[in-house]
């Protein structure tokens, strides 16, 4: 069985993947403000104890849980060790010396804790020796209200202000300015700067096998002297085609052979994976990441749908579903300059079809929208545990992937 979250990366300045704040739902059907704060995390640990595992969920990063008084004392952090957990304290808990209590136990057993939606009050100040991180929800709060919160903890250098709900690039730099080391948002899912520029040589080679790997028919002679012309190229084919996960029982040491054994569907996914981690080495890993995580679910959830969908192309358009941040550049201008099949290029500029459904439904659940997502489920004729489960694996899939490319 899986259980309904999403889980939200947070960015450190440098834009390094921190840690994923896991965003729990009951169902699709039952959203927040309608489930108990109790229930929901009863609920989250349970499953990650039982079920998915915290670990596989959130790729060995910590995991920000949300806590009231009432699991505190039931003692629910200590179900996850100080390495899987931060424990964040929901901003309707009252400060008071039972809390109090509670949070110096768990500061004393190791455990990182995190105050959520951080509204300014005097009381608090006795619980910064054991807080580490501080959120403040950028939409509620003013920089000049921040001034005086980096003013009352000035005295405890370990706490980390963490800036939430990071929707721009502008934002990012204007919160870093105010003293914001951790930032959690999809700033870094959105263009940093809309322009037009020219494809690079190495971005041109990756179009080409694009291209040449859309066609019906595999042309091994063209596709094999693309990589022939670059040297980093084919040492990461060799390198992908030898990786375990293909479990090959002899070494693979030619181009040629490399694109045989793997075939046309895995050829695709790789040349697809590529160009998505190597076209602009500058962005943040978590925004390949999501891409890829998009091209598996769209390549999951292809044949589910009423109307079935080529599996190459649903991996490819999800892949690509973000190409604009990736290159931060207009989306129709750079899909001009790729040579993509029609059907790609209609599903992200116009928003049609089932690809663009599935697009709708991922994007819902990386944002924790549960109660969009009916509409498009009814429409394809999905089954919503069908498509957590999915989305569940297509995780757990890029999380492995980007060990195997980006080497």
């Amino acid at each position: 069985m899986y259980f309904y979250a999403a889980r939200q990366p947070i960015l450190d300045k440098n834009k390094n993947l921190f840690a994923y704040e896991l965003l729990f739902r009951d169902s699709i059907d039952n959203v927040f403000p309608e489930v108990d704060g109790d229930i929901a995390t009863s609920k989250m640990i349970e499953a990650s104890q039982f079920n998915l595992g915290i670990s596989e969920f959130t790729g060995n990063k910590p995991a920000f849980i949300n806590f009231t008084l009432e699991t505190m004392s039931k003692g629910y952090p200590a179900m996850l060790t100080p390495d899987e957990v931060v424990v964040e304290i929901l901003e309707t808990v009252k400060p008071g010396k039972k809390l109090l209590a509670l949070c110096k136990e768990l500061f004393d057993n190791g455990y990182i804790l995190a105050l959520d939606d951080y509204e300014h009050q005097k009381v608090w100040q006795h619980f910064y020796p054991f807080i580490k991180i501080i959120k403040i929800d950028l939409h509620k709060t003013s920089f000049d209200e921040v001034k005086v919160i980096r003013q009352a903890i000035s005295a405890y250098p370990h706490i980390q202000l963490l800036a939430e709900k990071v929707e721009s690039y502008e934002q990012y730099n204007e919160a870093m300015e105010h003293g914001f080391e951790l930032f959690q948002g999809f700033f870094f899912s959105k263009p940093e700067m809309v322009k037009s520029k020219n494809l690079s040589p190495s971005q041109v080679a990756m179009a080409e096998l694009l291209y040449e790997t859309s066609k019906p028919e595999l042309d091994l002679a063209s596709i094999t002297s693309v990589f022939e012309r670059d040297v980093s190229l084919s040492y990461k084919l060799l390198r992908y085609a030898n990786s375990a996960i293909f479990r090959r029982r002899s070494e693979i040491s030619t181009i040629k052979q490399a694109l045989v054994i793997l075939g046309s569907s895995e050829l695709k996914r790789f040349i697809g994976l590529m160009f998505a981690v190597n076209v602009n080495p500058d962005k943040p890993s978590e925004l390949i990441n999501v891409s890829m995580t998009r091209a598996k679910f769209c390549e999951l959830m292809a044949n589910e749908a009423k109307t079935s969908v080529d599996i190459s192309i649903a991996f490819l358009t999800g892949l690509l579903s973000m190409i604009d941040a990736i290159l931060d550049e207009d989306l129709a201008s750079i899909l001009e300059k790729l040579p993509l099949a029609q059907e790609i290029k209609d599903t992200l500029l116009v928003g049609k079809g089932t690809l663009a459904s599935l697009l709708r439904i991922v994007s819902f659940i990386e944002h924790a929208q549960w109660s969009e997502i009916s509409e498009e489920l009814t429409e394809l004729g999905l089954n919503k545990d069908k498509v957590i489960q999915c989305y569940h694996d297509a995780l757990v899939w890029a999380d492995e992937q980007t060990v195997h490319v980006e080497g």
